[in-house]
């Protein structure tokens, strides 16, 4: 795989239906790759619809990854990334998050070590835990760190892991902070506020967001790294064809926005006046809510990524008049 060109690779996208996963092939499409095997787990869901614009060479059920890889029936791979994992923040069947996030993700990163395939991986800044212990993609520090959930748990043992076992330094974990974007819409309580909120706005003209429960963050004021799914796979993609860049990388905006911010785009983006109703936050989540995220892109800037990031009210119109009003998918043929 040559330096920024990917015209020439044989890519296995795990995840390759759903949010982020989709939006990488549409990427590769764009610079000209679709010489791509996507594994997913369409199961009974709306998910199969990303895929229906996008250009690739073969699909595989993830549960026939594995073996079909190690028997050799899907050959060799210039790249593989693993996006595939249960990314809700909510499941509690920590033997399920052990096996899907963490097991099936060892075994195939000592496959793709072995098999001299480039191996770039989504880890969470849910693995950053009340961000007590900084937010700073710096395995020195992985030790120090303490996920408030058990999804954020089953990445940072990956993360764990990998540099116990000598091998970070040979691959790309990337740390995504708060992802949003086109072909969100099967995730259900995992899609972000924009999704969620221009229904709301929508059918109801208003939108909601959590009161704080803590003094020190004024109703609506948490504060969140922000981050649009085009900037997102343009950095994971940077990532992947620079050799020398290895290790873990926050992918993120680099500055940390209020959800007030982000409902008052989400109006701006459908010329409406805001309207915000502000509600009670479900017990289940407030001992396990982050109130601030911002990632530090030092790391990723050292490795010569120079794109600017898309604005939040930039990101949140292109998102909502371009995909949301029209209900489209990322389709690489488009405009």
């Amino acid at each position: 795989m040559k330096q920024n060109d990917f015209s020439e690779a044989r890519v296995l996208v795990t995840g390759g239906a759903g949010f982020i996963g989709s939006a990488l092939v549409w990427a590769l499409n764009r610079r000209g790759c679709d010489n791509i095997v996507v594994c997913d787990i369409l199961g009974t869901n709306e998910k199969w619809r990303n895929l229906t614009p996008l250009r690739f060479a073969d699909y595989v059920e993830a549960a026939d990854l594995l073996p079909r890889l190690q028997s050799g029936a899907l050959g060799k791979f210039d790249l593989v990334l693993h996006m595939g994992a249960c990314s809700a923040t909510t499941e509690k069947d920590a033997t399920y998050l052990i096996k899907n996030n963490f097991e099936f993700t060892k075994d195939l990163a000592h496959w793709s070590l072995a098999n001299k395939a480039r191996f770039v991986y989504a880890s969470s800044a849910a693995t950053y835990g009340d961000g007590e212990a900084g937010m700073e993609d710096n395995e020195t520090k992985l030790d120090s760190l303490r996920p408030l959930n058990m999804y954020g748990y089953s990445k940072h043992l990956f993360d764990l892991h990998a540099k116990r076992a000598d091998f970070l330094n040979k691959i790309v974990g990337l740390k995504f902070f708060n992802v949003f974007g086109p072909n969100e819409d099967h995730k259900a309580d995992m899609r972000s506020l924009v999704h969620k909120s221009f229904a709301q706005v929508q059918n109801e003209k208003i939108i909601r967001l959590f009161k704080s429960c803590r003094k020190d963050f004024k109703h609506g004021e948490q504060k969140r790294d922000f981050l649009y799914v085009k900037d997102c796979v343009a950095m994971t993609l940077h990532l992947a064809a620079t050799p020398k860049a290895n290790g873990l990388f926050n992918i993120g905006s680099g500055g940390a926005r209020s959800w007030i911010d982000l409902a008052n785009s989400v109006f701006a983006a459908v010329n409406k006046k805001p309207a915000i109703k502000f509600i009670e936050m479900p017990e289940t989540i407030r001992e396990k809510y982050q109130y601030f995220t911002q990632a530090n892109l030092l790391r990723l800037r050292g490795t010569g990524y120079v794109a600017p990031v898309t604005p939040l009210e930039n990101a949140v119109a292109d998102y909502v008049r371009n995909y949301l009003v029209p209900d489209k998918r990322l389709d690489p043929s488009a405009a």
